[in-house]
Protein backbone atom coordinates (compact mmCIF):
# COMPACT_ATOMS: atom_id res chain seq x y z
CA UNK A 1 0.00 0.00 0.00
CA UNK A 2 1.40 3.45 -1.14
CA UNK A 3 2.25 4.90 2.17
CA UNK A 4 0.70 8.16 1.63
CA UNK A 5 -2.70 6.87 1.47
CA UNK A 6 -2.80 5.15 4.43
CA UNK A 7 -1.42 8.01 5.64
CA UNK A 8 -4.01 10.10 4.59
CA UNK A 9 -6.45 7.41 5.80
CA UNK A 10 -5.48 7.44 9.49
CA UNK A 11 -5.13 11.63 9.21
CA UNK A 12 -8.73 11.47 7.79
CA UNK A 13 -9.72 8.53 10.85
CA UNK A 14 -8.34 11.30 13.11
CA UNK A 15 -10.41 14.76 12.05
CA UNK A 16 -13.63 12.80 11.59
CA UNK A 17 -13.16 12.86 15.68
CA UNK A 18 -13.39 16.85 15.99
CA UNK A 19 -17.00 18.38 15.89
CA UNK A 20 -17.14 21.68 14.38
CA UNK A 21 -16.61 23.63 17.40
CA UNK A 22 -12.94 21.20 18.14
CA UNK A 23 -11.79 22.30 14.62
CA UNK A 24 -12.84 25.68 15.30
CA UNK A 25 -10.60 26.13 18.98
CA UNK A 26 -8.17 23.82 17.08
CA UNK A 27 -7.40 25.98 13.89
CA UNK A 28 -7.89 29.09 15.57
CA UNK A 29 -4.88 28.33 18.30
CA UNK A 30 -2.79 27.76 15.11
CA UNK A 31 -3.68 30.93 13.65
CA UNK A 32 -2.77 32.90 16.66
CA UNK A 33 0.78 31.12 17.22
CA UNK A 34 1.05 31.62 13.36
CA UNK A 35 0.35 35.20 13.88
CA UNK A 36 2.66 35.57 16.72
CA UNK A 37 5.35 33.62 15.17
CA UNK A 38 5.30 35.83 11.99
CA UNK A 39 5.39 38.82 14.06
CA UNK A 40 8.40 37.49 16.18
CA UNK A 41 10.46 36.96 12.90
CA UNK A 42 9.94 40.36 11.89
CA UNK A 43 11.04 41.82 15.37
CA UNK A 44 7.60 42.48 16.69
CA UNK A 45 8.39 40.58 19.96
CA UNK A 46 6.29 39.84 23.42
CA UNK A 47 3.37 39.70 21.96
CA UNK A 48 0.96 36.89 22.79
CA UNK A 49 -2.40 36.64 21.13
CA UNK A 50 -4.51 38.16 24.50
CA UNK A 51 -2.59 41.12 23.33
CA UNK A 52 -4.89 41.57 20.54
CA UNK A 53 -8.21 42.16 21.89
CA UNK A 54 -6.66 45.43 22.89
CA UNK A 55 -4.89 46.07 20.50
CA UNK A 56 -8.05 46.19 17.68
CA UNK A 57 -10.03 48.37 20.38
CA UNK A 58 -7.21 50.74 20.33
CA UNK A 59 -7.91 51.30 16.44
CA UNK A 60 -10.77 53.21 17.64
CA UNK A 61 -8.33 55.83 18.55
CA UNK A 62 -7.38 57.21 22.47
CA UNK A 63 -9.05 54.78 25.21
CA UNK A 64 -7.99 54.86 29.15
CA UNK A 65 -7.89 51.48 30.82
CA UNK A 66 -11.13 51.98 32.45
CA UNK A 67 -12.50 52.41 29.04
CA UNK A 68 -11.39 49.64 27.46
CA UNK A 69 -12.64 47.53 30.31
CA UNK A 70 -16.27 48.79 30.03
CA UNK A 71 -15.85 48.48 26.83
CA UNK A 72 -14.67 44.55 26.50
CA UNK A 73 -16.53 43.61 29.80
CA UNK A 74 -13.77 42.71 31.85
CA UNK A 75 -12.00 43.92 35.26
CA UNK A 76 -10.38 47.65 35.00
CA UNK A 77 -7.57 45.74 36.24
CA UNK A 78 -7.01 43.43 33.83
CA UNK A 79 -7.51 45.93 31.08
CA UNK A 80 -4.69 47.89 32.68
CA UNK A 81 -2.34 45.15 33.08
CA UNK A 82 -2.14 44.53 29.23
CA UNK A 83 -1.90 48.03 28.82
CA UNK A 84 0.80 48.38 31.03
CA UNK A 85 2.36 45.44 29.18
CA UNK A 86 2.10 46.85 25.84
CA UNK A 87 3.67 49.99 26.92
CA UNK A 88 6.58 48.21 28.22
CA UNK A 89 6.70 46.53 24.61
CA UNK A 90 6.89 49.97 22.61
CA UNK A 91 2.98 48.93 20.97
CA UNK A 92 1.11 51.65 22.77
CA UNK A 93 1.69 55.14 24.88
CA UNK A 94 0.16 56.59 27.32
CA UNK A 95 -0.74 60.57 27.50
CA UNK A 96 -2.28 62.75 30.22
CA UNK A 97 -5.76 64.37 29.24
CA UNK A 98 -4.39 68.24 29.54
CA UNK A 99 -8.22 68.79 31.01
CA UNK A 100 -8.34 66.07 33.60
CA UNK A 101 -4.39 65.31 34.72
CA UNK A 102 -5.62 61.91 35.96
CA UNK A 103 -6.48 60.53 33.18
CA UNK A 104 -4.41 58.89 30.99
CA UNK A 105 -4.96 57.85 27.30
CA UNK A 106 -3.78 54.53 25.53
CA UNK A 107 -3.25 54.95 21.91
CA UNK A 108 -0.96 52.74 19.62
CA UNK A 109 2.27 53.67 18.72
CA UNK A 110 4.14 53.77 15.13
CA UNK A 111 5.52 50.61 16.22
CA UNK A 112 1.99 49.21 17.40
CA UNK A 113 0.64 50.12 14.05
CA UNK A 114 3.51 48.57 12.13
CA UNK A 115 2.19 45.17 14.20
CA UNK A 116 -1.23 45.69 13.07
CA UNK A 117 0.02 45.53 9.56
CA UNK A 118 2.45 42.71 9.83
CA UNK A 119 -0.51 40.31 11.85
CA UNK A 120 -3.24 41.37 8.72
CA UNK A 121 -0.42 40.47 6.02
CA UNK A 122 0.35 36.94 7.88
CA UNK A 123 -3.17 36.30 8.06
CA UNK A 124 -3.98 37.26 4.07
CA UNK A 125 -0.82 35.31 3.07
CA UNK A 126 -2.31 32.03 5.36
CA UNK A 127 -6.23 32.81 3.45
CA UNK A 128 -3.98 32.74 0.25
CA UNK A 129 -2.38 28.82 1.46
CA UNK A 130 -5.58 28.33 2.38
CA UNK A 131 -7.76 29.39 -0.65
CA UNK A 132 -5.21 26.93 -2.87
CA UNK A 133 -5.21 24.36 -0.81
CA UNK A 134 -9.09 23.80 -0.72
CA UNK A 135 -10.45 25.97 -3.51
CA UNK A 136 -12.05 28.85 -4.13
CA UNK A 137 -15.38 27.41 -3.78
CA UNK A 138 -14.93 25.32 -0.75
CA UNK A 139 -13.25 28.43 0.69
CA UNK A 140 -16.31 30.83 0.06
CA UNK A 141 -18.24 27.85 1.60
CA UNK A 142 -16.31 27.71 4.33
CA UNK A 143 -15.94 30.85 5.08
CA UNK A 144 -19.89 31.70 4.77
CA UNK A 145 -20.40 28.97 7.43
CA UNK A 146 -17.69 30.94 9.81
CA UNK A 147 -19.39 34.16 9.38
CA UNK A 148 -23.07 32.49 9.50
CA UNK A 149 -21.62 31.60 13.03
CA UNK A 150 -20.43 34.43 14.25
CA UNK A 151 -23.64 35.92 13.60
CA UNK A 152 -25.79 33.37 15.44
CA UNK A 153 -23.29 33.65 18.49
CA UNK A 154 -24.04 37.57 18.31
CA UNK A 155 -20.20 38.56 17.61
CA UNK A 156 -20.98 40.91 14.54
CA UNK A 157 -21.82 43.74 16.61
CA UNK A 158 -18.76 43.37 18.38
CA UNK A 159 -16.86 42.66 15.98
CA UNK A 160 -17.87 45.80 13.98
CA UNK A 161 -17.25 47.97 17.04
CA UNK A 162 -13.67 46.04 18.18
CA UNK A 163 -15.09 45.02 21.47
CA UNK A 164 -14.74 41.09 21.43
CA UNK A 165 -14.02 40.35 24.64
CA UNK A 166 -11.09 38.40 25.07
CA UNK A 167 -11.66 34.18 25.68
CA UNK A 168 -11.89 33.74 29.33
CA UNK A 169 -14.43 36.47 29.54
CA UNK A 170 -16.91 35.48 27.05
CA UNK A 171 -19.53 33.63 28.45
Amino acid sequence: MDARIHNHDCVSSALDSLDFAQSLSLLGAWVDGYVIRCLGEAGFDGLRPGHGYFVQRLLTGPVTATEMARALGISQQAASKAVGELVALGYVALATDESDRRRKTATLTDRGHEAVRRSRRARAALDRRLRRAVGEAQFAVALDALHRAVDELDLAAAVQTRTVRPPTEQS
